[in-house]
């Protein structure tokens, strides 16, 4: 099957790759010419505006956009809307607001265009392993490019399935992010106790190691863990700041829309949040106010 890809940050050329391997033709397009350049020479046909590489994709086209949520995946979704056919289809694969989706999928009805939304799940590791696909749209766009999700997917019949209409597939990927910040952040807490009885002289990479087998919070995130800690066992040179995309925010705010308590996932967006205050007022408030009710001591800065 025939498929244009726009954006090849890593997860984009990794699908590039994994679809070529899958024998597709992938046609390219990224800002960045290098990108284009580096796609093209694992077989990619490279494109160097969207005119050029709509032109060069037969009909009914499908066209996959991986660049960043937000003002880059409308415009790119606007222009390609001005420049394709009715009965073609745009994927956006990327971490879109479930929201906008919707929103984009009726803009583009209107115009005989088919879209679906791809909640895609695998990171760095997709090319080898395989992409997890939460998919939203109408079942004939979505039946069409089912040669694209076999070859994506870790297997033809696993990992990948239409979960809805069109916004379901971000949707699902968006409470997915969600369970994920609260079994990171379940992780990290308790290696930071593990760490903290230090009489004990724990070796954290050898407990992760014991975990990954046979235990009851094995898992792929603890896998990935027991790799970090062989790497670097005391996480020398890593700040400690941790960064949000998005869909973690937009899943609280859904909870709070649906009324369904969620305050494990709640918390683990709050403590990223508090990653990144260099300068805390809120703790300093703290020591000063239990200065004053109990007189206890407050450390000085410097």
């Amino acid at each position: 099957m025939e498929l244009g890809i726009i954006g090849l940050g890593k997860m984009g050329a990794n699908m590039a790759t994994r679809l070529l391997k899958g024998g597709h033709r992938v046609e390219v397009y990224d800002r960045n010419p290098e990108a284009v350049k580096t796609a093209s020479a694992t077989g990619a046909d490279p494109s160097g505006s969207l005119e050029e590489l709509v032109s060069k994709l037969t009909t009914p086209r499908a066209v996959w956009v991986m660049v960043p949520s937000g003002s880059p995946t409308e415009e790119t979704i606007e222009q390609l809307a001005g420049m394709i056919q009715p009965g073609d289809t745009i994927i956006d694969g990327g971490n879109s607001n479930f929201k906008d989706s919707i929103r984009r999928a009726e803009m583009l009805k209107e115009k005989k265009i088919h879209f679906v939304d791809v909640g895609t799940s695998g990171g760095i590791w997709g090319l080898k392993e395989g992409y997890s696909m939460m998919i939203g749209g109408e079942k004939e766009a979505v039946e069409r490019l089912r040669p694209i999700f076999e070859t994506l997917a870790p297997a033809s019949d696993q990992g990948w399935g239409q979960v809805g209409p069109s916004g379901a597939g971000h949707f699902v990927k968006m409470v997915h992010n969600g369970i994920e910040y609260g079994l990171m952040e379940s992780y990290a807490e308790g290696f930071a106790l593990l760490k903290r009885k230090e009489e004990f002289g724990l070796d954290l990479h050898q407990i992760s190691e014991i975990w990954r087998v046979g235990s009851v919070v094995r898992s792929w995130l603890l896998d990935l863990t027991a790799r970090a800690l062989g790497d670097n066992p005391d996480l020398e040179g890593i700040a400690p700041y941790v960064a949000d995309s998005g869909e973690g925010r937009w899943m609280v705010f859904e909870t709070i829309d649906l009324d369904v308590p969620a305050p494990v996932i709640t918390l683990s967006l709050i403590q990223r949040l508090r990653s990144r205050e260099k300068d805390s007022f809120s703790d300093k408030f703290l020591a000063a106010l239990r200065n004053q009710f109990g007189g206890h001591e407050i450390k000085r800065e410097g």
